[in-house]
């Protein structure tokens, strides 16, 4: 990947690794913006954008950039409550969500976080992509520390979050998230911090550019 050049950092992330954690800190040291899939899915409820839409705005030269950088500044991207996984069953929405991470990495380099980004930008001629995972017990203990869950919460989070995922990637992308191939890098968090595993990022990224 080309620091120098327009490029995208996508993260897939199981429940509870602290992938999103970790994608923000990137985002952090690479001075670009961080989008992850919640805010993205608020962002489409929000201005009830589709395809279609889009593409209407964008042959009367309107542009919905401001309006989304306006949200997204009002909502921010790592400060509320984990919320409950939305399961996306609806065709129309998921190529309607990856028309807006295109248009994202289209306007600037940036990290995106979120279970189809990878595969969204596959072909895209700068990207690196990362998949953070971690064993069940570390998943358990950190959602139980962070959000305050029981450990039976955590436990069913964690099960009815990878089942959703797992078959959202199989019904619409027609692979599996644990596919290593996807991915340009896997770390597992077991015995790592966010810092740690987002400098391990950077120190790959880094390499790649010289």
């Amino acid at each position: 990947m080309k620091r120098n050049e327009k490029f995208v950092v996508t993260l897939n992330r199981e429940l509870g690794s602290g992938g999103r954690t970790v994608g923000r800190k990137l985002a952090e040291r690479l001075g670009v913006k961080f989008y992850d899939k919640m805010l993205i899915e608020r962002l489409t409820k929000e201005f009830d954008l589709t395809v279609e839409q889009i593409e209407a705005f964008k042959a009367k030269k309107k542009s919905w950039w401001n309006e989304f950088n306006a949200y997204y500044k009002m909502h921010g991207y790592d400060t509320k409550p984990m919320e409950p996984e939305v399961i996306l069953t609806n065709k129309a929405m998921m190529e309607t969500e990856q028309r807006i991470l295109q248009e994202l990495a289209e306007q600037e380099s940036c990290v995106i976080a979120g279970r189809s980004a990878f595969f969204v930008f596959k072909d895209h001629p700068n990207h690196f992509n990362v998949f953070i995972q971690a064993s069940k017990e570390t998943r358990i203990a950190r959602l139980m520390a962070k959000h305050d869950m029981s450990r039976e919460q955590a436990e069913e989070a964690i099960e009815e979050t990878d089942t959703s995922r797992e078959v959202y990637i199989q019904k619409y992308i027609k692979t599996t998230r644990y596919d290593t191939r996807n991915y340009d890098l896997v770390i597992k968090m077991d015995d790592l911090t966010e810092d740690a595993a987002a400098d391990i990022i950077m120190q790959f990224i880094e390499k790649q550019t010289k």
